[in-house]
């Protein structure tokens, strides 16, 4: 068996109690990245996986603070000074899904059905502040419920921002042959570089995903907003002919999403399409517009949930 490059998989478990006859769910989170390597619902392959032997593939599963997506030249200012982050996606010049994605996390807590992992971001380049950072997965009836924790450590307030980057499946389905859904009513124009130059209605627009379109020949990598929230959720998902889905929900602090659709996904049996939706409670470049950032005052703590689950036919 090929080693972790990942370092430690935490593998949960969890059979209902109160419906003995769905199948055991499973997941597995790595200690590199905090993320999602594997995610079985009542049986269902329910997210891409890959092997212990290479890294996330396109950043699959794994959890992106203090901010998700990119910042522009990988430059905002604070207080007047520009600050200059680590280029870490040579090919724009920008800084890219945030400061954790090379960390190792530490385990805080765990039981069968769920882990708990932790990981600091120090002051550094371009981001003089110190938070405490923590990630639950959870496995219940619901499905997976993820909860993201950023405690401010420092003694100024701090921009804060938080991702995730799951590439969701509906079983063995070809991911050409799903149904993409997101209720989101704007998308995000970008540049050569994926940088928003503007944020415009998706009425009558071919990017418009809030009554489904197959993903076979769809061609996307943008953020969208304005999305749609029913009893304290957003909702999108994929579906599959026969009708069961995957979906991915988020709480009212993941105001937005970036759709994700490459048709050269690794995997062992060869490269091909996949589809990313990324919950995000900002957009891209949101150190340099604000929109949806968040300043976290000295001491306080900022909390936020997502989830996937199962739909059955």
């Amino acid at each position: 068996m090929a080693e972790a490059v990942t370092g430690q998989q935490f593998t949960l478990r969890y059979a209902s109690a109160e419906h003995p006859q769905a199948a055991e769910s499973s997941a597995i989170v790595t200690e590199l990245a905090a993320s999602l390597r594997q995610l079985v619902l009542e049986g269902v392959e329910s997210v891409e996986t890959h092997s212990v032997g290479v890294l996330p593939p396109m950043g699959a599963g794994i959890v992106l603070v203090p901010w998700p997506n990119r910042i522009a030249d990988a430059r905002w200012i604070l207080d007047g000074k520009p600050q200059q982050l680590d280029i870490t996606e040579p090919a724009t010049g920008n800084a890219i899904h945030g400061l954790l994605r090379n960390t190792a996390y530490r385990l805080t807590d765990s039981a069968e059905n769920s882990v708990t992992l932790s990981a600091t971001v120090f002051p550094q380049h371009g981001y003089p502040f110190l938070l405490d950072t923590s990630v639950q997965y959870l496995l219940d009836d619901g499905g997976l419920t993820v909860t993201h924790r950023l405690h401010n450590r420092g003694t100024e307030a701090a921009p804060v921002a938080v991702g995730a980057h799951p590439y969701l499946r509906v079983g063995d389905v070809p991911i050409e042959d799903l149904v993409l859904t997101v209720d989101a009513a704007t998308q995000f124009e970008v540049d050569a570089r994926a940088i928003p130059t503007a944020e415009v209605s998706l009425d009558g627009s071919e990017f418009d995903l809030r009554g489904g379109r197959r993903i076979g020949g769809l061609a996307i990598d943008h953020g969208y907003g304005s999305v749609a929230f029913a009893d304290g959720i957003a909702v999108h998902s994929v579906t599959a002919p026969d009708g069961s889905g995957t979906e991915l929900w988020g709480d009212e602090s993941f105001a937005f999403v970036q759709v994700y659709t490459p048709h050269n996904f690794p995997r062992e049996s060869g490269p091909g399409y996949a589809v990313a939706i990324e919950p995000m409670t900002a957009p891209a470049n949101s150190f340099n517009t604000g929109e949806g950032l968040r300043w976290l005052d000295p001491g306080s703590t900022f909390t936020a949930s997502w989830g996937i689950r199962h739909r059955s036919a």
